[in-house]
């Protein structure tokens, strides 16, 4: 049987991890640190064997949130990345090159949670054809989601 290999990194390519087995939890955190980790709403981290993850290129750099959370980011673009604990890692979901199974399973904090944040789906769509239009016109800087085998170090830049 093969083992499963998952990749990811950064926008700009200088991070990059490889994991190789079962991931652990996926969770959403509403509390306060990781919302402005990710100037969002919430933080959407995976649970990492901590052995199992290789940083192929650089490693991240760490700021310490909190007296036992370190949470990791790219020091060159500023992608959030990871949330560290003493006994665990957490990746962030959305650093993960494919991410279609890893869904959310469990809410962490859910009594901090912005209270609008339940409804922001019920929202109207924007649907504007001439916006997406716009859209498929940009030129994308960022690292693919996939595995290169060079990338430059700074990001792709014309």
């Amino acid at each position: 049987m093969t083992e499963k290999v998952r990749t990811g990194g950064c926008q700009c390519g200088a991070v990059r991890f490889r994991i190789r087995g079962a991931l652990g939890r996926t969770s959403i955190c509403h509390c306060r640190m990781c919302q402005k980790q990710f100037g969002s709403f919430f933080g959407a981290f995976v649970a990492v064997p901590a052995d199992s993850v290789e940083w192929v290129r650089e490693e991240p750099s760490y700021f310490q949130s909190s007296v036992n959370i370190a949470r990791g980011f790219c020091q060159r673009c500023g992608t959030p990345m990871t949330y560290r604990q003493p006994d665990a890692l957490e990746i962030s979901i959305g650093a993960f090159d494919d991410r279609s199974d890893l869904a959310p399973t469990i809410q962490i904090n859910h009594g901090f949670r912005l209270p609008w944040v339940e409804t922001i789906f019920d929202q109207p769509v924007h649907d504007n054809p001439d916006y997406y239009k716009r859209q498929e016109q940009i030129i994308s800087f960022q690292h693919p989601d996939e595995e290169t085998a060079n990338w430059p170090e700074h990001g792709l830049k014309l």
